[in-house]
């Protein structure tokens, strides 16, 4: 019989809980967790985005990212502005308060990815990193 940490679907889910709880405690200061950030990362690779693009592009439920997109624009991080192609649809865009907190935010992540992939050497964390992003473009847009 094959133990837990022979498959590797669980290895991911558990490595991917404890970076998730790590992230998360990294950013408790902040008040945000790591769907926040993620939401505010997407947005600071693009030009704005409907909030039906930020539901499919990051697999949040709908009402979730109405939600997250309330929290961030209380804190002046996104705001919702007229599509330009349609006045009647709202973009969510990142303010340059979202700017700075992602930059104030940077080494907290850097610090979280370092303490989880800690075992492996620089080489492996290149390789496991190009796996995983192949794997994530195959399988998640």
């Amino acid at each position: 019989m094959r133990g837990l940490h022979a498959d590797t679907g669980y290895l991911l889910y558990r490595l991917g809980l404890r970076s998730g709880q790590l992230f998360n405690a990294s950013l408790q200061e902040s008040g945000l967790r790591l769907r926040h950030y993620a939401l505010l990362r997407f947005l600071a690779t693009s030009r704005g985005a409907l909030q039906r693009e930020l539901s499919s592009r990051l697999g949040y439920d709908p009402s979730a990212i109405v939600g997250l997109v309330d929290d961030l624009e209380k804190l002046d991080f996104v705001e919702r502005r007229p599509a330009p192609d349609d006045r009647r649809s709202r973009i969510v865009v990142l303010t340059e308060g979202g700017r700075t907190f992602l930059r104030d935010t940077d080494e907290a992540g850097l610090r979280v990815t370092n303490a989880l992939l800690d075992p492996l050497e620089p080489a492996e964390r290149e390789t496991l990193h190009a796996l995983l992003r192949r794997i994530a473009e195959a399988g998640l847009g």
